[in-house]
Parts: structure tokens; C-alpha cells; sequence
């Protein structure tokens, strides 16, 4: 099966983009690993697969397959190439769009800037939003925030969760280059408290509207951005007292802005923007 595909990124976050609404898709785990084979296949974080919606008042489903083959709920930097892919591609015209995920409703738009922003709806708190097993654990109080202490044997990792729609586990480094992120992030992804997995975050504060960062993904490795990731960790900085909104994140592949628009009766909602732009379009061969 030979299909077309556009290689976009936001930030260094790659992804391989498909539509689903003008050609039949079927992608199993074992597909989505070749394609996303930086040796073997085309090479990505996640893969995208934007189809017709199923419902009134929708205009869009947009599923996400990690590197791994695991499909997930929600990724920021992902939605952000969803809109700049449909609007490249044709199949829609709107600025602003209303689009199913795993994770809910999400509501992506291109500005007249040229960057991408997208409401991420109100962020979770605590170990039930993150599917955490907090059994013989006691969280203590960080401003507004709940910090964990997850013994590891030979150390311990402390972190806010937060999700996003997905889940994340964010810590406050001195210094993110130093940060252990290729040994501790896989550690702290496959937990067995974690029952879904999670990903982890590695931050460090430059000011109070400033911060650098890391984030091993789950199922992906370490990526050059996150876009959920970058969300997380100025939602825990702001939760914490560390930060102020808005939050400008830089990550390895660029930067990223985060606005967590607060109001008295509720968490409110997280907005991130950034830029998000096609590398190439070419076919595939898909068993």
C-alpha cells in the first residue's frame, strides 16, 4: 500500500503526517515503528493520523502513534503541524478548529503571525490524574503544587504531576544540561507505580517567565521539544511559585510559549503556541 505523507516539526518535534480523510489508512504498531525508524523508515517522534470527525460540531479526529507503536492521547506540539497540515493540504480553510483526541476536544489555530497556538484545556493535578500509585507515599505541599518523592533504590526522584491529557512527571533541576535525562527518564517512564507509563520532565527556571527543557516522552525517548511536556512544566512552575504566566520554554529545537489563563472557579486553561512547519511530502510503502 503506497501512501502519501508529509515529515513536519515544531521545535525539533518531528512527526510523519497522513490524511486519513482523502486516503485509506490502517496502521498497526508494527508499521508505525518502521515509519518512524530514523534508519530503516522516514524517521519521527510520533506519527499523525488526521481523519473526518464523527461527531456534530467537530471538525476534525487526529490520532497520535508514538515511535514505539503505542498510541497516546494527547500531544501540544503535534496539534500545532495538525493545523498548519490541513490548512497546507486543503482540507480546510478555518483558522480556528475543533478537534477529537484520545484526550477530548482540543481547539488548534493558526495565527495571523504565522505560529500555531492551541487550547490545551485545564490541566489535572495529583497522582489520580496521572494514573500514580501512591501506595506508603506521602506528597508535601509546594505552593499550590503536590511534590512526590519516588524512591528508585540507589536515589529517589521528586516531581509534580501534572497532565495534560497525558501524563507528566515534572522535576526542577540547577542545571537541565547536567540533568541525567537519558538514565533517570527511562526509569521514572516505565515505573511500575505508573500504571500507563508517563513522561518525564526535566526543568530548570532561568526567571520568573523563563525556563529551559528536557523531556524523556514515553515511548519516544528524549525529544529536541514537547509541546504537552512544555505545558506541564509551566503549569508546576506557576502551581509551585516558581514561575508566572506567561512561561517562554526553551527546549533543544526552539522555543515554545505557554499561557496557563487561570480564573477564580476552576484550573482554567493552558494555551501553547510556537512555530510549526513541513519539512517534505513524499509516498511510502506500507505493508
Amino acid at each position: 500500500m503506497k501512501l502519501r505523507f508529509t515529515k513536519m516539526q515544531g521545535a525539533g518535534n518531528d512527526f510523519i503526517v497522513f490524511d486519513g480523510v482523502r486516503q485509506r489508512i490502517a496502521l498497526d504498531a508494527a508499521s508505525v515503528r518502521r515509519l518512524a525508524d530514523r534508519r530503516f523508515g522516514i524517521g519521527a517522534d510520533q506519527i499523525l493520523l488526521v481523519e473526518a470527525a464523527d461527531a456534530p460540531g467537530e471538525d476534525f479526529r487526529y490520532r497520535i502513534f508514538n515511535a514505539d507503536g503505542g498510541e497516546v492521547e494527547q500531544c501540544g506540539n503535534g496539534a500545532r503541524c495538525f493545523v498548519q497540515f490541513v490548512h497546507e493540504s486543503g482540507l480546510s480553510a478555518r483558522r480556528s478548529l475543533r478537534v477529537r483526541t484520545l484526550a477530548g476536544l482540543i481547539e488548534p489555530r493558526l495565527e495571523d503571525d504565522g505560529t500555531v497556538s492551541v487550547d490545551m484545556g485545564a490541566p489535572g493535578f495529583g497522582a489520580a490524574a496521572c494514573a500514580f500509585d501512591t501506595a506508603g507515599l506521602v506528597a508535601r505541599e509546594e505552593g499550590s503544587a503536590e511534590l512526590w518523592t519516588l524512591p528508585l533504590g540507589d536515589g529517589a526522584a521528586e516531581f509534580t504531576l501534572v497532565s495534560m491529557g497525558n501524563p507528566h512527571a515534572v522535576q526542577f533541576v540547577a542545571d537541565v544540561d547536567a540533568a541525567p535525562v537519558a538514565t533517570l527518564g527511562p526509569r521514572i517512564e516505565r515505573h511500575a507505580r505508573f500504571a500507563g507509563g508517563v513522561n518525564a520532565g526535566f526543568a530548570q527556571v532561568l526567571d520568573r517567565h523563563g525556563l529551559r527543557l528536557r523531556v524523556w516522552e514515553r515511548g519516544a525517548g528524549e525529544t529536541l521539544a514537547c509541546g504537552s511536556g512544555a505545558c506541564a512544566a509551566a503549569v508546576a512552575g506557576v502551581a509551585s511559585g516558581r514561575l508566572e504566566s506567561p512561561v517562554r520554554i526553551l527546549a533543544r529545537g526552539g522555543e515554545l510559549l505557554v499561557r496557563w489563563e487561570r480564573n477564580g472557579t476552576g484550573a482554567g486553561r493552558v494555551v501553547l503556541a510556537g512555530p510549526a512547519q513541513t519539512v517534505f511530502t513524499g509516498e511510502v510503502e506500507v505493508p
